[in-house]
């Protein structure tokens, strides 16, 4: 009988290797944005490249943040009397911030899933190179929600803490659609 129950499992193993090997890596969209992230705060980055550029906007993002961010870059767009579309943020997103150093200590790790939602935590050091220790021993978090969406791993949205409070990027394009 152990011989029966032991070539079943090993059958049952052997038919659901293949779905393990082609599920998204949740952690693979987050680590894309990160390397534009870290490029964009290097000492020597020749061009600023926005996390939502080109294909990646696309590619690593929900259907829902990319109708978001266009319509919001195309509101953008109006304010600055502008005919492309505009960055609607006036910060670096992942960041959170229009200032900093080169990014240290860069972690990328997924935290858990719940309701078919990827937590993927990236953490990092963006005061390095400040004077002050506290503020150079800061380490920034930022949460990103990650789905599967046509088969592949693509950002939900992005929260950072901050003195313990959640924050959403999709919250806020939500209300810049909305302002006046």
């Amino acid at each position: 009988m152990r011989p029966v129950i032991f070539f079943l499992a090993a059958s049952l193993l052997a038919a659901s290797a293949p779905a393990f090997a082609e599920s998204p890596d949740p952690v693979a969209p987050v680590k894309e944005v990160m390397d534009v992230t870290v490029a964009n705060w290097s000492d020597n980055v020749e061009e600023w490249k926005s996390i939502f550029e080109g294909d990646r906007l696309n590619r690593l993002y929900t259907k829902e943040i990319v109708d978001l961010y266009k319509k919001a870059s195309e509101k953008a767009a109006k304010v600055f009397e502008s005919d492309e579309p505009v960055d609607p943020f006036d910060y670096d997103v992942v960041t959170n911030s229009q200032d900093g150093c080169p990014l240290q200590d860069v972690k990328i790790s997924l935290v858990g899933e719940k309701d078919g939602i990827a937590d993927v935590l990236a953490t990092f050091k963006l005061w390095t190179c400040e004077d002050n220790a506290d503020t150079k021993n800061i380490v920034s978090e930022v949460h990103f929600d990650v789905v599967t969406e046509d088969g592949r791993a693509v950002i939900k949205d992005i929260h950072h803490i901050v003195d313990g409070e959640r924050d959403s990027v999709v919250d806020e394009m939500q209300s810049i659609l909305k302002a006046e």
